[in-house]
């Protein structure tokens, strides 16, 4: 069996593990000053990061001590290994295999319900998130653009098909059923750490229709936004009076070109995460602070 490793600053929740760096606990004049933004405007954008999902379980990529860059040597898949590298792909699909009961089952945490709840208040008219966990449409939010795609649906890299994930879990399961099920770590996308000969053992799926390799629908490092998402997110910056950018250091220019439109613009640009951001020289307020232990409190007083 495997052992995890959790630092001293992790948090638990039953079995859970809650990845949240360390972070000052909010005061009462930053609840004000969130209060007061959402307050002044009616069209507001919100563009989150990993960072609004540490409390549900998944971990970041940034984060000090926390983040998955901190606990490991690990990269990304880059896009190009991806489509090149049978090898790639199968030590890819066997680490989403894997991960994959645990990832899909995670649950929304408060800062999700939060953001829905200021959506039915009439206060955010769309949800931009670089994260494929789709935890957001769990919480009940209706109008999210998932800027990198999401780990739900899988497709074809050789013809149109493409397939649930949930569904091609089966398949891999039915072609797979001696898979060790344990593991040290979840990842941002949802793979895990496996041994090499459990890797080199795992039967890769291939697309039904053309045996053509199949590949999740995430924008991996190295590739690009698609140009018409790209635009559907100009188009939402363009049509909202404000941003709200909450748990991402904006690090990734996808999401860093969205505050720079709305700065272009003239939009108000609030900045809610723990730590330093790309951003933190040009937004109009920058709030320090966890994010679950403020936005269910700024959304009682809306509310009311």
């Amino acid at each position: 069996m495997f052992t995890r490793f959790i630092p001293n600053n992790f948090k638990k929740l039953g079995r859970q593990i809650v990845y949240v760096p360390k972070h000052k606990p909010p005061e009462q004049r930053d609840f004000e000053t969130l209060r007061e933004f959402i307050n002044r405007h009616q069209k507001i954008l919100v563009l989150t990061g990993a960072g609004i999902s540490t409390e549900s379980g998944i971990p970041d990529y940034r984060s000090e001590e926390v983040g998955l860059y901190a606990r490991s040597n690990h990269k990304p898949v880059q896009y190009q290994e991806f489509v090149k590298y049978p090898k790639v792909r199968q030590r890819y699909w066997a680490r989403n295999f894997v991960g994959w009961p645990r990832f899909s089952s995670v649950e929304p945490n408060g800062s999700h319900l939060a953001i829905n709840r200021l959506e039915k208040a009439g206060k955010v008219t769309a949800v931009v998130t670089q994260n494929v966990d789709r935890l957001h449409q769990k919480a009940g939010s209706e109008y999210v653009i998932e800027l990198h795609g999401s780990g739900y649906i899988v497709k074809c890299l050789s013809c149109p098909y493409e397939i649930d994930r949930t569904e091609l879990q089966e398949v891999m399961m039915r072609n797979n059923p001696a898979m060790e099920s344990s593991f040290t770590m979840i990842r941002p996308d949802g793979d895990v750490e496996l041994s090499k000969e459990q890797v080199d053992e795992f039967r890769v799926p291939l697309c039904p229709k053309c045996d053509g390799p199949l590949k999740p629908n995430i924008v991996f490092f190295g590739d690009n936004v698609p140009k018409v998402r790209v635009e559907q997110v100009r188009s939402q910056v363009a049509s909202s009076d404000a941003v709200f950018v909450l748990g991402t250091s904006l690090t990734v220019y996808s999401s860093y070109r969205i505050i720079l439109q709305a700065k272009e613009e003239n939009k108000e640009v609030v900045l809610l995460n723990i730590g330093p951001t790309r951003a933190d020289n040009i937004v109009d307020i920058k709030v320090s602070t966890k994010c679950g232990e403020i936005l269910p409190k700024l959304c009682n007083s809306i509310d009311s």
